[in-house]
């Protein structure tokens, strides 16, 4: 058997400076509603959808995200929007954990949105499956243990040596690791 060592990273508060409260997304989403304010029409179900979700606990975060990204198909050429946005905020990529090339990010954040600044560092990426532009959510968000699930596809006998997190979702990945590290977390 042949193992590696993985440093692995969550993407927000771990990779990222910004504080972002729902993901890059919540970023994104406002961005793009500057730029595009006929969007603010999918806002109520998704208010509906959140309140759904994290308040009643009547849907699970996947169908959550899958309301959320409806604002997508709204967007006309979503792949120069995302280059927009990323433009600004690149910079702010490196946060507290600076991860180096081949290290991974792994991340429920929408793989369309953080593939470009994780390709230009040449950093590997497990995230979410979303269609770009229809908002379809492709499977399992790739949060809790589906992270786990994620990476032992790809990985299947990497040991992880260190995870840096900033969320209490990430702790069934966070049990299996050698070297746990909380970055700016919420309540870990």
């Amino acid at each position: 058997r042949h193992f590696i060592n993985v440093a692995l990273f969550d993407f927000n508060r771990a990779v990222n400076v910004q504080n972002f409260i729902f993901g890059a997304v919540d970023y994104f989403l406002r961005f793009c509603l500057r730029r595009h304010p006929g969007i603010a029409s999918t806002l109520p179900r998704t208010g509906l959808a959140a309140f759904a979700c994290m308040g009643l606990h009547a849907i699970d975060k996947t169908r959550f995200k899958q309301a959320l990204y409806r604002f997508l198909v709204h967007i006309p050429d979503i792949e120069r929007e995302i280059d927009y946005f990323w433009r600004d905020r690149e910079g702010n990529i490196g946060g507290p954990c600076q991860a180096k090339p081949g290290d991974l990010v792994i991340s429920a954040s929408p793989e369309f949105l953080l593939h470009g600044p994780c390709a230009r560092r040449g950093l590997e990426l497990i995230a979410s499956q979303v269609d770009p532009h229809t908002g379809a959510v492709l499977g399992p968000n790739c949060s809790d243990a589906e992270k786990i699930v994620r990476f032992r596809e790809r990985y299947p006998e990497a040991v992880i040596e260190r995870f840096y997190s900033d969320s209490h979702n990430d702790l069934p990945l966070l049990r299996l690791v050698d070297c746990p590290i909380a970055v700016n977390p919420d309540s870990i």
